[in-house]
């Protein structure tokens, strides 16, 4: 007897998915509850759990493929682990794509018809781009599955290794064979595309910028870091500081944490804080509730455990809701200096940066101090320049001087 596998409910007003990835693989044992398919939709991961214990038989439906809530993606078959049953045929042209771009799609140990390792499609790309054979990288996944980050130790091993001089070859040589690979966009992907370009097109989208010395923040940090982790059972970061300095601001100036809803201005006695994360599909922007009335270890507890459920792909769809001010931080990248773009329908975006050190003039004398470039950028529909230049000389002041975030200044 066997049981079917349908595609869950999504979420609110989300109706369709795209099959993200099979996790298992037909013939192989599931238990009840186990996730056997993740899907994507438009902001978040979704594991398909298996209803029953048994062995996955027919896959209904290949990776890439778009799914509605209630479709049969799969059944379930009696038994403990047997041999496996053949997934559904993939299109003619999605076969002719995979074959071209072998190794193909999903993250596994399995080998395909050809010997080759099968890769998921994050898998492929991260392949593809940094030049490395799967075949000479050992899997740490499930089963020996190639992950996205045994692509990229490779790529690190194979970077640090000296390259072989190389060959002389006539001048007509054109290095060898060039390759091109089609990859569709995920459902996550197109969303930001669509949500970023809309933010330029419907807001009047400005950037202001200041420098921010570090030295005090961090100085507190080095102080009280290892009493902070003792007590609260979590770091210390810079998150932390520049949450609530951001507080403050928006409390003087309303209108940055204020959204526009049609002919209307809409203003937040509360500050619901976006933290722009980056997850293994995209950037997701998942949210701090009241961030304004907690305290430095609820804030890094919050975005520590977002940032880690963004990274497992285990984000709902609760998490994304809302908003009213974002902070993103690319400084963990070694940006020095960007232009955030807006989250809709919010007014107003912090973008923090690398910090370095830098020479500045302090009470008439050159000296070297802890610089990072600080920008806001704005919906000027809705925030003037002032207001914004005057927010953001906020968040400076309460970073060189954190006692103002404790006095309320």
């Amino acid at each position: 007897m066997s049981s079917e596998v349908k595609v869950p409910a999504l979420g609110e007003s989300v109706t369709e998915a795209t099959v993200g990835q099979w996790l298992k693989q037909p013939g192989e044992a599931v238990a009840a509850d186990e996730p056997i398919a993740s899907l994507e939709t438009d902001k978040v991961a979704v594991d398909v759990p298996s209803p029953v214990a048994g062995v996955l038989g027919q896959q209904m439906v290949a990776e890439g493929d778009t799914v509605t809530v209630g479709t049969l993606i799969a059944v379930i078959e009696e038994g403990s682990g047997a041999a496996a049953a053949k997934p559904a045929p993939a299109p003619a042209k999605e076969q002719a794509a995979e074959k071209a771009a072998a190794p193909a799609e999903t993250e596994a140990a399995e080998e395909g018809g050809d010997g080759s390792p099968v890769l998921s499609p994050a898998v492929r790309r991260a392949v593809l781009e940094h030049g490395i054979d799967p075949a000479t990288i050992k899997g740490t996944g499930k089963d020996g599955r190639i992950t996205k980050d045994d692509v990229l130790a490779a790529a690190q091993n194979k970077s640090a290794s000296p390259a072989p001089a190389p060959a002389s070859a006539p001048a007509s040589d054109t290095g060898g064979e060039r390759k091109t690979e089609r990859v569709r966009m995920t459902r996550l992907r197109q969303t930001i595309a669509k949500r970023l370009k809309s933010a330029q097109d419907n807001a009047a989208l400005l950037t202001t910028f200041n420098d921010v010395d570090m030295s005090a923040v961090m100085a507190a940090r080095e102080k009280y870091k290892d009493i902070f982790a003792k007590k609260h059972d979590v770091k210390l970061g810079f998150m932390s500081f520049f949450a609530k300095a951001a507080c403050l601001a928006l409390k003087d100036i309303p209108s940055v944490n204020a959204q526009i809803d049609g002919d209307e201005i809409v203003y937040f006695d509360y500050v619901d804080l976006s933290v722009a994360v980056s997850a293994p599909n995209g950037l997701v922007v998942p949210v701090v509730r009241n961030v304004d009335k907690l305290g430095f270890a609820d804030i890094e507890k919050a975005i520590g455990d977002l940032g880690k459920r963004a990274r497992e792909n285990a984000l709902t769809m609760e998490d994304m809701k809302g908003g009213t001010f974002t902070i993103s931080n690319g400084g963990i990248f070694g940006g020095l200096m960007s232009t955030p773009i807006i989250n809709p329908p919010q007014s107003a975006v912090l973008g923090l940066h690398r910090i370095e050190d830098r020479p500045v003039v302090v009470n008439g004398e050159i000296v070297i101090r802890p610089m990072m470039y600080i920008a806001l950028s704005y919906d000027h529909r809705l925030v003037d320049g002032r207001e914004a230049v005057t927010a953001l000389k906020t968040i400076k002041e309460a970073i060189e001087d954190p006692t103002r975030i404790l006095i309320d200044l």
